[in-house]
């Protein structure tokens, strides 16, 4: 008895999507989250703070998660035209996504100050948000792509 039927299959271009929206999402909620532990410290130290991990993110994307998202980009390229929908991200993916939800939870409550968790939010948040870009740049040239051939195909008189 195969379970295979039960696997969502969704087009390619779904997982582009989905990668986009979830790297955004993410990094969207620990900005917030960075807003919320530097409102507390007052406008000049929060703004100062909030820069210096506006900065570290520049570098994060440039560096290191902008990479993570064109190796994960040209993996799934590879993949089939209907695959998988959690194939957005490879399965290590889900292993480190783990880690790092724990990694979040413990340094949450533990005695580092907010503000200084604040940068650290703000620089993985700006990475992943700047990050999700590549995500819809392609998605965007697949959309383009696929709307050529439609047009290729169904000629209008």
């Amino acid at each position: 008895m195969s379970l295979s039927h039960l696997k969502p299959t969704v087009p390619k271009c779904w997982l582009f999507a989905a990668s986009g929206v979830m790297w955004s999402a993410v990094g969207i909620i620990m900005g917030v989250t960075a807003i919320g532990w530097l409102a507390n410290g007052g406008m000049g130290r929060g703004f100062a703070l909030a820069l210096a991990g506006l900065i570290l993110a520049m570098l994060s994307v440039r560096w290191g998660f902008g990479g993570i998202a064109k190796k994960n980009i040209r993996r799934l390229r590879r993949l089939p035209e209907r695959g998988c929908f959690f194939a957005f991200q490879a399965w290590k993916s889900y292993l480190i996504i783990m880690v790092m939800i724990a990694i979040g939870v413990i340094l949450r409550h533990s005695s580092i100050p907010k503000h200084v968790l604040a940068v650290a939010y703000t620089a993985i948040g700006g990475a992943l948000v700047m990050g999700s870009f590549h995500y819809y740049r392609h998605l965007a040239r697949l959309m383009r792509t696929v709307s050529r051939r439609r047009a290729r195909r169904h000629p209008r008189h």
